[in-house]
C-alpha cells in the first residue's frame, strides 16, 4: 500500500514516516496542497494522510477536490486536525475523508486508524457483484453506479467513494430502514467518532445526484425518528 503524507510541520511528518514505515507501509511525503494535488494525480496513492492547515491548497480544498475527480484509484483520506476544529472534522467527512485523528496522537493510534481502513479495503467481496433495482444497477468490482432515468435514458452516476458505498448499501438492501448508527458502521467502521449529522449530508449529497426533487425524493425516503430508507423495485 502506498501512503502519502501531507503535513507542512516537518516534525510530525517525519513521526508519522517513521512509524508507518517501521510497520512495512511504503511512505512519500509533501508539505504543500498543490505539490500534493500533483503527486495524487501522477503516483495515485492508496491512502492519504492529510493535515487541514497546509499552505498553497488547504486540507478541506484538497480533500474535495480528490472526490471530485478521482482517478483510477480512489484513495482513502485519513484528516488529521486540532482539538478546536470540530466543525473542520465534520465538514472533512462531508466532503470525502474516510476518518480523522485528533492532534496530538500517538504513533500506536495512528498505526491502528490506518490499519482499520487497510482491513477496509481488504473486505471489499471477491467475486464480481452487481445489484440490480428497476432504476439502478451498481457494478461493485467496476466500482459504477447507472441509474435507468426512463426507457430511453440512463446516466452513469459521478459519485466519490463514500456517496458510493452509501448507495451501494441502499440498493443491496431495497425498502430496509437504517438509522445513522448503522450507517456510519457501514461506512466508516467502529473507528468512527465524529457528528451523526455527516450522514444527513452525505444522503443530501446523494440525492442531488439522481433524485428529480432531492426535497422531495422519491427513492432515498426519510423516516422519520429512524433514519433512511432506499425504495425501488429489485431485480
Amino acid at each position: 500500500m502506498e501512503i502519502l503524507i501531507v503535513e507542512d510541520k516537518s516534525e510530525i511528518s517525519r513521526l508519522i514516516r517513521f512509524s508507518l514505515e517501521n510497520e512495512g507501509f511504503s511512505c512519500h511525503s509533501c508539505s504543500d496542497g498543490l505539490q500534493a494535488l500533483q503527486i495524487i494525480q501522477e503516483q495515485q496513492p492508496d491512502l492519504i494522510i492529510l493535515d487541514l492547515m497546509i499552505p498553497g491548497l488547504d486540507g478541506l480544498e484538497l480533500c474535495a477536490r480528490i472526490r471530485q475527480k478521482p482517478g483510477a484509484n480512489d484513495p482513502y483520506i485519513l484528516m488529521l486536525t486540532g482539538k478546536s476544529e470540530e466543525m473542520d472534522r465534520v465538514i472533512g467527512l462531508s466532503t470525502g475523508a474516510d476518518d480523522y485523528l485528533v492532534k496530538p496522537f500517538s504513533p500506536k493510534e495512528l498505526v491502528a486508524r490506518v490499519r482499520a481502513l487497510v482491513r477496509r479495503s481488504l473486505r471489499q467481496p471477491e467475486k464480481h457483484q452487481v445489484y440490480r433495482t428497476q432504476h439502478f444497477i451498481i457494478d461493485v468490482e467496476q466500482h459504477s453506479a447507472l441509474c435507468q432515468r426512463n426507457s430511453n435514458s440512463s446516466e452513469i452516476l459521478d459519485l466519490t467513494n463514500l456517496e458510493f458505498n452509501l448507495l451501494t448499501t441502499f440498493v443491496s438492501n431495497p425498502n430496509r430502514v437504517w438509522n445513522r448508527t448503522q450507517l456510519i458502521d457501514k461506512l466508516w467502521g467502529c473507528e468512527f467518532c465524529g457528528d451523526e449529522r455527516v450522514v444527513d449530508t452525505l444522503v443530501a449529497r446523494l440525492r442531488k445526484k439522481f433524485e428529480p426533487d432531492s426535497a422531495n425524493p422519491i427513492f432515498i425516503k426519510t423516516v422519520t425518528g429512524v433514519g433512511y430508507k432506499f425504495e425501488d423495485d429489485p431485480i
